[in-house]
């Protein structure tokens, strides 16, 4: 299926000469991107054997097996896929680029997060730009034309049982678009298998597998609450460190992903505890925590997106305070809270009296409380400006990305 990250590339390739650094978790799609959006692109996979041993050898080399010195093959463009396996990468790249870089598109894809890579040496900054490419959701599978800005979709009128799907299969394309619980199942338990025995290794040093699948379980059982990393040190029998450090490689390896709070301009924040949540949010067991995560990964999508294609610095929170209150998220653009989110399971739940005080106390644009029995309308939830509304997760989520 057609992804709304292809349009992304086709308009960065089109007004820009930086490298596409594509990331994103494993199997959701980066290397089918790359491909239709360069269709006769030379492919080098670092998986594959021989081609990580042209990439080994160095960029004249590479350039060699492209044969860029042919005209037509420079306007192809070159895809370099799971090149962050390679140690050196980032030297490779940072010498390849000033050589060969004028006029050549290239793509950069990685099933870890290559904005936080430490190996290799020279630096690549304005060399490349980020894309974070995210699972299925509603906005995308509706599929309506973006507004001029591209901030966010034309109204439409998604289906219910999108949404369920959605919940209940996940929205790698693969298994979603088999609509088969049991494919799902089968899909999954291989992805892990090779996310734990072949990323992880890949990107760090750690020898403790087994130690890093007890904390994937117990992030799991903990989805939506905060990270309290001495609790689960404890539970694993590491240091408070150990299980930090394990928590970041289960992030850049895009099993789950955390939020930190949100605490400018907020009496009695608390200001250090993150939240955790998964990419892969059928994984969970049905429930609120379930519907949480999902509604986090859906405004995470369009945080990122929002952001890797130049609309402002957005960023995805969370507000608690020592009093009690609680917002589920905050997204702030620019420094600046520009929308709230509180999730609950149904429309018929009385609109929450914490999130109508925090819009007016912080000025907040748009304030949502999302319900997630609630059915399509025609309504726009965006029309509602500087008030706290009720609308259900298909109204808002067919506006996003």
């Amino acid at each position: 299926m057609k992804r709304v990250y292809e349009s992304m590339l086709r308009e960065h390739f089109a007004s820009n000469r930086q490298m596409a650094f594509v990331s994103g978790p494993r199997q959701v799609g980066k290397t089918s991107l790359a491909e239709s959006v360069l269709p006769n692109a030379t492919l080098l996979n670092y998986d594959n054997q021989s081609h990580a041993r042209i990439i080994a050898a160095g960029p004249e080399r590479v350039a060699e097996f492209a044969d860029l010195a042919n005209p037509l093959k420079l306007a192809q463009g070159i895809v370099f896929d799971e090149l962050h396996k390679f140690p050196k990468w980032k030297g490779l790249l940072k010498g390849f680029f000033d050589v060969h870089g004028k006029g050549l598109k290239v793509v950069v894809t990685g099933s870890a997060r290559l904005d936080i890579y430490k190996r290799g040496g020279d630096s690549l900054m304005g060399r490349y730009f980020p894309f974070r490419i995210h699972p299925l959701g509603i906005g995308e599978l509706e599929g309506g034309d973006l507004d001029t800005e591209g901030f966010l979709r034309k109204p439409g009128k998604p289906s219910r049982e999108a949404l369920d799907q959605l919940l209940q299969l996940g929205g790698f394309p693969e298994p979603f678009l088999k609509g088969n619980a049991r494919f799902r199942n089968q899909w999954n338990r291989t992805r892990l298998e090779r996310l734990f025995r072949e990323d992880i290794r890949d990107f760090s040093r750690v020898q403790d597998i087994i130690g890093i699948r007890s904390l994937a379980s117990l992030v799991a059982s903990r989805v939506c609450g905060g990270v309290n990393y001495a609790a689960m040190a404890s539970d694993l029998s590491v240091a408070p460190d150990t299980a930090k450090s394990w928590l970041g490689i289960l992030e850049s390896v895009y099993y789950s992903y955390s939020i930190t709070p949100w605490f400018r301009n907020v009496a009695n924040s608390i200001r250090k505890q993150p939240k955790v949540y998964l990419w892969d949010w059928s994984a969970l067991p049905d429930g609120g925590a379930k519907n949480e995560n999902f509604i986090a990964s859906q405004l995470l999508k369009a945080v990122h997106w929002w952001t890797d294609t130049g609309l402002g610095d957005f960023s995805l929170h969370y507000l608690r305070d020592k009093t009690g209150r609680e917002v589920d998220f905050v997204i702030a653009r620019d420094g600046v809270p520009f929308m709230l989110v509180e999730c609950k399971s149904s429309m018929k739940e009385t609109l929450s009296r914490t999130l109508e005080e925090v819009q007016r106390q912080m000025a907040v644009k748009y304030a949502f409380q999302v319900g997630m029995d609630g059915e399509s309308s025609d309504l726009n939830p965006f029309d509602y400006e500087g008030m706290a509304i009720k609308v259900s997760a298909l109204d808002l989520l067919k506006m996003l990305i």
